[in-house]
C-alpha cells in the first residue's frame, strides 16, 4: 500500500519529534503515514491496521503510545464523541473550524466547517480575559432517509 502525503506534514511530523528529543522511527512514520492517509474519522484500532499494512513490525502498543504525539502535533485530531473509544482525523488544509454532526443511526461522522464558532470562541473569551485553548462544537443527529425509506445509503457505503 503506497501512500502519497505531501511532504510538508512529513517533514513538520519529524520536526515536531525532533523538538521533543524523539527518534524519527520507521514505525512512526509508518503510523502517521496511516493515520495522514485516512480520509475518514479512524479509531485507535483502524490505526493500528493501516499502520500494519505499511510496516508489519508496528504493535498496538506502539499505536497507542504514537497517538498522544500526533495529537500533540496538531497534525492529527481527537475526536470524542461520548464513547469508551476516541476517533482521529488527520488536519488536512483545515482553514476554517470544523465541527462534527455525528449520525445516530450510522455512527458516521461528519465534518462541516463553522467558522462562526472560531469567532465566538475567541469573542467570549476576551470577555472573561481568557485565550482559547480547544473548542468544538459537536451535534447528534437522525438520518431523515432512514427514517422515511427505512435504509440509508450512507450506511451501505461505510
Amino acid at each position: 500500500m503506497k501512500v502519497k502525503i505531501q511532504e510538508q506534514y512529513i517533514e513538520s511530523f519529524k520536526e515536531f519529534l525532533t523538538r521533543k528529543g524523539l527518534r524519527v522511527t520507521i514505525q512512526r512514520m509508518a503510523i502517521f503515514s496511516a493515520a495522514f492517509s485516512c480520509d475518514e474519522h479512524f479509531t485507535a484500532e483502524d490505526l493500528l491496521d493501516k499502520a500494519r499494512n505499511l510496516d508489519d513490525s508496528v504493535s498496538r502498543a506502539t499505536v497507542y503510545r504514537a497517538l498522544p504525539l500526533l495529537t500533540d502535533s496538531n497534525l492529527i485530531r481527537e475526536v470524542d464523541v461520548g464513547k469508551d473509544y476516541k476517533y482521529y482525523a488527520a488536519n488536512k488544509d483545515v482553514k476554517t473550524f470544523q465541527a462534527q454532526v455525528i449520525c445516530k443511526d450510522c455512527e458516521k461522522i461528519f465534518e462541516i466547517d463553522a467558522p462562526f464558532m472560531e469567532w465566538y470562541g475567541k469573542t467570549v473569551a476576551e470577555k472573561l480575559t481568557l485565550s482559547v485553548e480547544d473548542q468544538r462544537l459537536q451535534v447528534s443527529a437522525r438520518c431523515d432517509q432512514l427514517k422515511s425509506k427505512g435504509q440509508c445509503d450512507r450506511v451501505l457505503s461505510r
